[in-house]
């Protein structure tokens, strides 16, 4: 899982070299999946079935998308936050993982969103090493975002990975007495993909005539982070991490 881990992890090096104002979401897609032909690797994302197939091996979401935005002809505009999601199989193995970046110069208002969604994130990998069960790291998840008047999505969550991308448990990223039953224990040779999405506004959401691309209800922007992160004897390892990220 780390050499598959370590291609998205320079998938998304691609991506943030080629992120400016006048860039198309389609001109990076097809850089990332070039890359990964280059390098035998199964996208993960592209044919994924749904009520349409997926037609991408990147998802490009920008400003109020979530997630699942379809790569096109959008041409970047400085200002804008724009969330990847990208994931491939290599020798049978899966890596996945999702950045959100800033396009030129963004606001504070939307530098400190960017701030706060990778610092749950980083919170969430840390306490994954500490605590003996998900709910309590998912609380600590929730304390930040509500902190800092920000919603954590609730209708997408992560996931177990291996085989295959979508694997159990399912890893929310909240906590409600009806999730008590589905509850895990956290312990090594656990490896999940841990992806907070943190909205501006409230955490409702719409999918779009598309079929794909969800968006916040309110118009607001969201923000998506994730890696694919492996639960060892010595602490949790970002198999997905970047530029020595451990």
């Amino acid at each position: 899982m780390k050499e598959a881990g370590q291609l998205v992890a320079q998938a998304h090096r691609i991506v943030r070299s080629m992120i400016e104002p006048g860039v198309t979401t389609g001109e990076i897609d097809a850089q990332v999946e070039a890359f990964f032909e280059k390098h035998n690797a199964e996208p993960l994302f592209k044919g994924y079935p749904g009520d349409v197939p997926f037609p991408a091996v990147t998802c490009m979401s920008v400003n109020e998308q979530i997630v699942h935005g379809i790569p096109g002809d959008y041409e970047l505009k400085s200002g804008d936050i724009l969330s990847v999601d990208t994931g491939c199989r290599v020798n049978g193995w899966c890596g996945d993982s999702a950045w959100t970046y800033a396009v030129g110069d963004v606001s504070p208002e939307t530098q400190r969103l960017l701030d706060v969604g990778e610092e749950i994130l980083n919170v969430a990998i840390e306490q994954a090493g500490k605590q003996k069960k998900w709910s309590t790291v998912a609380k600590k998840m929730m304390k930040i975002a509500k902190a800092n008047r920000y919603s954590l999505v609730e209708k997408f969550v992560g996931h177990g990975i291996g085989r295959d991308m979508h694997e159990p448990p399912q890893v929310p990223n909240y906590t409600k007495k009806e999730l008590e039953y589905e509850d895990f224990e956290l312990k090594p040779g656990l490896v999940l993909a841990i992806e907070p999405m943190l909205n501006q506004g409230t955490p409702d959401i719409r999918v779009l005539a598309d079929k794909w691309t969800a968006v916040t209800k309110d118009g607001k922007l969201s923000v998506h982070f994730e890696h694919t992160v492996a639960l060892t004897e010595d602490g949790p390892v970002r198999l997905t991490g970047q530029d020595g990220e451990v």
